[in-house]
């Protein structure tokens, strides 16, 4: 089947998906296409509002744009098969199409981490060195960030990927998930994976470990600097352009963390659909609703911008 790989045999996976239940995947479909809409729509907005309102042209907001750019692929991803096999009898996906899946899943997830790090920089910089703010924050900088964040998270992709796609699946192709992730995946080689966990925690170390304790590390000198605000109005300005951001980056690399890093060998089903559940699906969903709704400047960039499209 494969040029390098001539002991796989394996053509297609089945995917069990979140239930057996025919009258709960019906409401499961109508439940995750309002999600998707929702995910599409708020990421959409999002791109849409920060790109054409001249007070929306900051680096934050640049890099906004960016993790509702790479939101709306990482749900496109996964909803629309899961919805399709919510509706069909046999709940398949080729072989190609199930590493496919998951190496999209992977560049994105890597690249997520790395522009939430870049986020919580832009942040810093904000508020530890505002009359830096312009110099540091430059256009030039602020892409060549969101570019190695994105290239970080397709090597870390490419990497696992080959590793995955190197192992022999000769016999069980059954995959209780509603998704290929790599390490559902690696229970069903006919060959010891020993070697490609080690991969897998290394990677998880390198993409998810060390961006969240750098970001961890900067939100403890951001909260110094803010209590050293003399007035209780400037610190909450400034604690409220950074709550959206903390919010997001809990829900994302808490389930992530629960994934990935889970010691032991043994994965529990129900706890690995949740976890990639929520991270891939719900967060997506979240992150415009979390930053429009806290987001001051959005919501009135919103407005004007609406106000002038309905008087024209």
């Amino acid at each position: 089947m494969l040029p390098w790989n001539t002991t796989t045999t394996v053509d297609e996976f089945i995917l069990l998906g979140l239930t057996n239940n025919q009258n709960i995947q019906v409401l499961l479909f109508f439940v995750f296409l309002i999600c998707y809409i929702i995910s599409m729509t708020g990421n959409i907005l999002i791109i849409w509002i920060s790109s054409v309102h001249p007070r929306l042209s900051t680096p934050m907001y640049f890099f906004l744009r960016n993790l509702s750019f790479l939101d709306i692929w990482y749900t496109s991803s996964i909803i629309p098969n899961m919805l399709k096999n919510f509706l069909s009898v046999k709940k398949s996906i080729s072989f190609i199409g199930c590493f496919t899946q998951m190496f999209i899943h992977l560049s994105l997830g890597g690249a997520e981490c790395y522009l939430l790090l870049s986020m919580a920089y832009d942040r810093y910089v904000a508020i530890c060195n505002p009359l830096h703010y312009t110099k540091s924050m430059h256009p030039a900088q602020c892409i060549q960030m969101a570019i190695l964040s994105w290239v970080g998270g397709l090597t870390n992709s490419i990497f696992q990927t080959i590793y995955t796609l190197q192992l022999p699946f000769c016999g069980p192709n059954v995959i209780n998930h509603f998704i290929c992730e790599e390490p559902i995946l690696l229970e069903l080689a006919c060959r010891d994976t020993s070697l490609n966990k080690t991969i897998i925690f290394i990677c998880a170390i390198a993409v998810t470990v060390v961006p969240f304790f750098l970001i961890l590390i900067t939100y403890i000198y951001i909260i110094s600097s803010i209590l050293k605000i003399s007035t209780s109005r400037g610190r909450k300005k400034a604690f409220s352009t950074c709550a959206s951001h903390v919010l997001v980056v809990i829900l994302f690399y808490g389930t992530i963390f629960s994934m990935y890093l889970r010691p032991g060998p043994i994965h529990v089903a129900n706890q690995d659909k949740m976890a990639t559940l929520f991270y891939s699906v719900i967060t997506p969903m979240l992150n415009p609703l979390i930053y429009t709704f806290r987001n001051r400047d959005v919501k009135e960039a919103f407005k004007e911008t609406t106000r002038k499209i309905l008087s024209q």
